[in-house]
């Protein structure tokens, strides 16, 4: 299992695609060069911390220039994976799971969901989002066919972990897991925890600091 721990450079890779948004801006409106300066501009960082970011992508700017645009963009776009298709499936076709089914910007980093999975018998043969809903035991017998290689969890916390198995035991070795488990695996399955709770408790607490900061300066 890889986790966040493992990857050195996790907190980059979670700033590149910021970066990228930027940077494509900037490239749809005819900007041939771009600083690592204009970037953290933009984004209230440090602009060492731009390029330290921008370095694990393997991309070098010219002095006095910049990086040029077109190829930035190919090389966060390579070091992110998101210039080849994925094949994913949503395991959970409840409110999350169909939220992300329809989520577009997947589909524009390299993302297709083809299938979803739910042993609910009034979702499954639906179609949510363009994608099919089939029963999530038949998943060992779909997933080869569909060439799908990432599963994105959204079951409830009670079947986070027997959804596991099926997932690997179909042939899948990473995912996606939005729900609240910790989930156990074999050795060689790769796991990220999207944990929505801890966004909320970041955002919750900022609030509680801003109106006490307001309060005070009254």
């Amino acid at each position: 299992m890889v986790n966040k721990n493992k990857v050195s450079f996790g907190p980059s890779i979670r700033r590149l695609p910021s970066y990228l948004n930027i940077i494509r801006s900037s490239q749809s409106a005819g900007v041939q060069f771009i600083s690592g300066t204009a970037i953290a501009s933009e984004l209230n960082q440090e602009p060492i911390q731009v390029r330290k970011d921008l370095a694990i992508t393997g991309i070098i700017g010219k002095p006095k220039k910049g990086y040029p645009v077109n190829e930035l963009v190919m090389a966060i776009d390579h070091f992110l994976g998101w210039d080849l298709v994925h094949k994913a499936i949503v395991v959970g076709a409840g409110n999350l799971g169909s939220a992300l089914s329809g989520y577009q910007e997947f589909k524009n980093h390299g993302l297709d969901i083809v299938a979803a999975f739910d042993t609910d018998p009034s979702k499954i043969g639906s179609v949510i989002h363009g994608v099919p809903i089939h029963p999530l035991d038949k998943l060992d017998e779909i997933v080869p066919r569909i060439g799908a290689e990432i599963a994105i969890l959204t079951v409830p916390f009670p079947f986070a972990n027997s959804s596991c198995e099926s997932i690997v035991k179909a042939g899948i070795s990473s995912i996606w897991n939005f729900t609240n488990s910790k989930l156990k695996v074999p050795e060689g399955i790769t796991v990220w925890r999207e944990d929505l709770s801890s966004g909320y408790a970041m955002l919750s607490v900022m609030m509680k600091l801003a109106q006490k900061s307001a309060v005070e300066d009254l």
